[in-house]
This record gives structure tokens, sequence and C-alpha cells, in this order.
């Protein structure tokens, strides 16, 4: 491995630019074709996988401003082609699958679709403000599953795979474990989400805190598994395991914002290894992601102040890690250049 970092740096540094002229993108084809062991890294098939689910405080309307329908309302629309993400993979070519983990809604209409995957664990997660938000089993088989997924996509001899969310709701949990994994207070890690006002995030602070205070026994523990089964949901439980997998099969993994680097934070727990395949997408608006970035180490691609999720950060960026393989395998060499001595 490190034969072949040297060998790719050089042939980075061969091209007929100034050393370090492409910037980032250099540093991206370094990576890229470390992961897939070449000096002609490619990117193939690319994916885009979003998970989709409820949870059961969102039905208190304590930390959303939307309701919970529209959870499955969304799902519906990606599957029509209406959404932004759709847009941005029709735009790049990016195959779009999306995955019921576990919206509180009856979807079997859609099982037809051949974007759609039916792998609902449970409709909507539990309210942890009253209890755990998943049994313990929920969360091993919805990690399971997550596994499957991206198991079946590499089948298909796709290399590059990103993962995107949907879930009213699901900022807040996201919040709660980064604030439990990091070790960081709630305000630090609690934002706006889908849009709440000053009084909404006040309260949406104060129901998070109550949560983190409730289970507070189990934190502390400082079990992955448990603190994702008490603090999680079902479309993040099943992100973690698609990062697993991913890195299982040598995939390049192009991370979105603040929800799906939640869901990375307990796969790295749980195999810190998983980071040597992420490539950060973007910077989210979401207040918390950049202490995310700052633990994870990451310099993201693109900084637009977008804080949308169904992956769109990760589809936007994609493209700038295609270019990236494509200067290393196509730019000319500085021999082939006649400069007069």
């Amino acid at each position: 491995m490190k034969d072949l970092f040297f060998e790719l740096q050089e042939k980075i540094n061969s091209k007929t630019k100034p050393l370090g002229a492409l910037g980032q993108l250099e540093e991206t084809a370094l990576q890229v074709g470390s992961i897939q062991g070449s000096t002609r890294p490619e990117v193939k098939l690319p994916h885009l996988v979003v998970f989709a689910g409820d949870h059961g405080i969102a039905e208190t309307g304590l930390v959303n401003p939307y309701p919970q329908a529209v959870t499955a309302q969304m799902v519906h629309n990606f599957i029509r082609g209406g959404a932004a993400i759709n847009v941005f993979c029709r735009q790049h070519q990016i195959t779009l699958k999306i995955a019921d983990a576990g919206v509180k809604a009856d979807l079997s209409e859609l099982h037809g679709s051949p974007e759609f995957i039916h792998a609902k664990i449970a409709p909507g997660t539990r309210n942890y403000l009253e209890e755990p938000a998943m049994s313990f089993e929920e969360t091993e088989r919805a990690i399971a599953v997550g596994r499957v997924i991206v198991n079946n996509i590499a089948a298909t001899g796709c290399n590059t795979i990103a993962f995107g969310e949907m879930g009213i709701g699901n900022s807040s949990a996201a919040s709660l474990l980064m604030a439990a994994f990091l070790n960081l207070p709630l305000e630090k890690c609690v934002g706006r989400g889908t849009g709440a006002d000053d009084i909404q995030l006040t309260r949406k602070l104060q129901t998070l805190q109550a949560v983190s205070d409730k289970h507070l026994s189990v934190i502390s523990l400082r079990s992955p598994l448990k603190t994702l089964q008490y603090l999680g949901g079902y479309e993040i439980a099943m992100m973690v395991g698609a990062y697993l997998s991913a890195a299982e099969h040598k995939m390049t993994i192009v991370v979105d914002g603040f929800i799906a680097s939640a869901a990375l934070l307990v796969a790295q727990s749980l195999r810190p290894e998983v980071l040597d395949n992420c490539i950060f997408g973007h910077c989210s608006g979401e207040l918390g992601h950049h202490h995310l970035l700052h633990h994870f180490g990451a310099r993201p691609l693109l900084n637009l102040g977008m804080r949308l999720g169904e992956g769109t950060g990760a589809a936007l960026a994609i493209p700038l890690v295609q270019s990236a393989v494509l200067f290393l395998n196509e730019m000319a060499e500085m021999d082939s250049l006649k400069i007069p001595g």
C-alpha cells in the first residue's frame, strides 16, 4: 500500500501542471486510487440510497415544525422524480434507490417501482422521551438490512456510493447521537432541522435535553449499539450497516451532511477503518455538522450552506470525484511536452 501511495503521488505530480495546482482534487484522486488499489481508479455505476424512516418523537410536535406525514409524502415524491435529489441524480447519472427503513405509512403501492426498496423494520420508532427508540433486535436487524442493500448494489459493479435520508425528526436523533458519542453539550449539536424558528428551536433543545437526561445511564455505558438503540432511528441504523458493507466492498463512500455523518459516527465506533473509504461531500448548514467534520478530520469538497438532506450534498460532490479520477487517467504528463531547454 505504501508503494501504491508513492506511485499515485508521483503520477499526480507528473501531470502537466504545477505541483499541487489542482488542490483538493489531487487529494481526492490519491484517496480513490488508494481505496481501489489502483493507479487507474474509476468511478463505476455510482449509486445513492435514501433511507427513509419515522421517529416516535415527531408525533408529539415538540422537535419538528412539519408533521410526521411529510416523510411518506416525500417518499412518494422521490418515486415520482420530483425531489431535489432526483434532479441532481438525473443530472449526474447517479442511480437512485429509496429504502423504506421504517416509514409510518403503508407504502405497498410503491413495491413495484424499480427505485423502491421495501426494507421496513417497523412503522416508525418509539418515542424516546418515554422508552428506547428501538429494541436491540430491531437495531441489529436494521444494520443487517443496510448491509444487504449495499451488498446487492455492489453486485451490480458499482464502486462509488452515497447515502441520504428522509425522516421528520431525524435531525433530533442525529443531535442526540452526536452529543452522546462526542461527549458534547446538546447546545453544540442541536440545529434548526427542517426550519424551526427560535421558539421551536428552544423547545427542541429542552425536549432533547430531557431525552438525554432520561437515558443518561445507557449513554454513559459508551456502548455504540445500545446508544443507537435508545436514541437513533431505523434509517440511521440502516445507514450504519450500509457504511460498513460499502467499506468491506472497497467502495468509495461520498458522505452527505449532518444526519449521514451522525450515522457514520456510529459506524466508525464499530469499525474505525471505515473512514479510509470516506470522502466528505459538503459541509451542511446544520449547526452541529462542522463539529462532526472536525472530529473526522475532514475537509469537505463543497460548502454551499445546504441543509436539505436526501443525499443532495453528496450527489453534487460525486462529479468532483469523477473529475479527480479523470484528470489522473487522462491528463498528459510533463515528459510529453516539448519544452525548450
